[in-house]
Protein backbone atom coordinates (compact mmCIF):
# COMPACT_ATOMS: atom_id res chain seq x y z
CA UNK A 1 0.00 0.00 0.00
CA UNK A 2 1.23 3.56 -0.86
CA UNK A 3 -0.10 6.24 0.92
CA UNK A 4 2.08 9.09 0.03
CA UNK A 5 -1.14 11.03 -1.09
CA UNK A 6 -2.06 12.17 2.06
CA UNK A 7 -0.81 12.68 5.33
CA UNK A 8 -2.52 12.38 8.84
CA UNK A 9 -2.43 15.44 11.21
CA UNK A 10 -4.33 15.99 14.79
CA UNK A 11 -7.44 16.79 13.23
CA UNK A 12 -7.70 15.20 10.06
CA UNK A 13 -5.53 14.46 6.99
CA UNK A 14 -3.84 16.58 4.49
CA UNK A 15 -4.88 15.47 0.66
CA UNK A 16 -2.82 16.22 -1.97
CA UNK A 17 -4.55 16.12 -5.00
CA UNK A 18 -4.07 16.87 -8.93
CA UNK A 19 -7.09 18.95 -10.39
CA UNK A 20 -7.97 18.60 -13.87
CA UNK A 21 -11.03 21.26 -14.59
CA UNK A 22 -13.18 21.68 -17.37
CA UNK A 23 -13.45 18.07 -17.62
CA UNK A 24 -16.34 16.27 -19.19
CA UNK A 25 -17.65 14.66 -15.92
CA UNK A 26 -16.77 15.04 -12.03
CA UNK A 27 -14.65 12.23 -10.91
CA UNK A 28 -12.31 10.77 -8.22
CA UNK A 29 -10.04 9.17 -10.81
CA UNK A 30 -7.56 7.03 -8.16
CA UNK A 31 -3.95 7.60 -7.19
CA UNK A 32 -0.96 8.50 -9.83
CA UNK A 33 2.48 9.19 -9.28
CA UNK A 34 4.14 12.35 -10.77
CA UNK A 35 7.98 12.37 -12.21
CA UNK A 36 9.88 13.50 -9.03
CA UNK A 37 7.94 10.07 -6.92
CA UNK A 38 5.47 12.18 -5.57
CA UNK A 39 1.65 10.35 -5.21
CA UNK A 40 -1.06 12.23 -5.61
CA UNK A 41 -5.08 11.51 -6.17
CA UNK A 42 -6.22 12.34 -9.66
CA UNK A 43 -9.68 14.24 -9.73
CA UNK A 44 -11.51 16.01 -12.54
CA UNK A 45 -13.85 18.82 -12.03
CA UNK A 46 -16.37 20.16 -15.01
CA UNK A 47 -15.81 23.79 -13.26
CA UNK A 48 -14.24 26.21 -15.04
CA UNK A 49 -11.19 27.43 -13.36
CA UNK A 50 -11.89 30.79 -12.18
CA UNK A 51 -13.32 32.54 -9.20
CA UNK A 52 -12.37 29.94 -6.99
CA UNK A 53 -15.30 27.59 -9.15
CA UNK A 54 -13.00 24.73 -9.24
CA UNK A 55 -11.52 24.56 -6.10
CA UNK A 56 -15.40 24.89 -5.11
CA UNK A 57 -16.42 21.62 -7.06
CA UNK A 58 -13.07 19.69 -5.65
CA UNK A 59 -14.07 20.19 -2.25
CA UNK A 60 -17.98 19.19 -2.93
CA UNK A 61 -16.61 16.05 -4.93
CA UNK A 62 -14.16 15.15 -2.49
CA UNK A 63 -16.66 15.39 0.50
CA UNK A 64 -19.14 13.19 -1.33
CA UNK A 65 -16.79 10.83 -2.37
CA UNK A 66 -15.37 10.41 1.27
CA UNK A 67 -19.00 10.80 2.76
CA UNK A 68 -18.44 13.50 5.00
CA UNK A 69 -20.02 17.00 4.87
CA UNK A 70 -18.35 19.52 2.69
CA UNK A 71 -17.49 22.25 5.24
CA UNK A 72 -15.15 19.71 6.46
CA UNK A 73 -13.25 19.78 3.37
CA UNK A 74 -11.00 22.86 2.39
CA UNK A 75 -8.36 24.04 -0.16
CA UNK A 76 -4.89 24.96 2.33
CA UNK A 77 -2.48 25.30 -0.46
CA UNK A 78 -2.58 25.51 -4.18
CA UNK A 79 -5.69 27.23 -5.23
CA UNK A 80 -4.19 28.31 -8.39
CA UNK A 81 -2.18 24.99 -9.13
CA UNK A 82 -2.85 21.89 -10.41
CA UNK A 83 -1.31 20.32 -8.11
CA UNK A 84 -3.47 21.36 -4.43
CA UNK A 85 -3.53 20.64 -0.50
CA UNK A 86 -6.34 19.54 0.49
CA UNK A 87 -7.41 19.81 4.35
CA UNK A 88 -9.78 17.16 5.62
CA UNK A 89 -11.31 17.26 9.24
CA UNK A 90 -12.68 14.50 10.70
CA UNK A 91 -11.21 11.47 12.66
CA UNK A 92 -7.58 10.61 10.67
CA UNK A 93 -7.42 7.21 11.51
CA UNK A 94 -11.23 6.45 9.42
CA UNK A 95 -9.91 8.77 6.80
CA UNK A 96 -7.09 6.81 6.14
CA UNK A 97 -8.96 3.77 5.73
CA UNK A 98 -10.68 5.00 3.41
CA UNK A 99 -7.84 7.00 1.15
CA UNK A 100 -6.32 3.42 1.52
CA UNK A 101 -8.50 1.60 0.45
CA UNK A 102 -7.53 3.10 -3.02
CA UNK A 103 -4.22 1.24 -3.12
CA UNK A 104 -0.73 1.83 -5.21
CA UNK A 105 -0.52 4.77 -7.38
CA UNK A 106 -0.31 4.08 -11.19
CA UNK A 107 3.23 3.74 -12.66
Amino acid sequence: MHAGFFRKERDGITLFVRLTPKSAKDAVEGVEATDDGRAHLKARVRAVPEDGKANAALEKLLAKWLGIAARDVCIGAGATSRLKQVMISGDPEALAMKLAALGSPEE
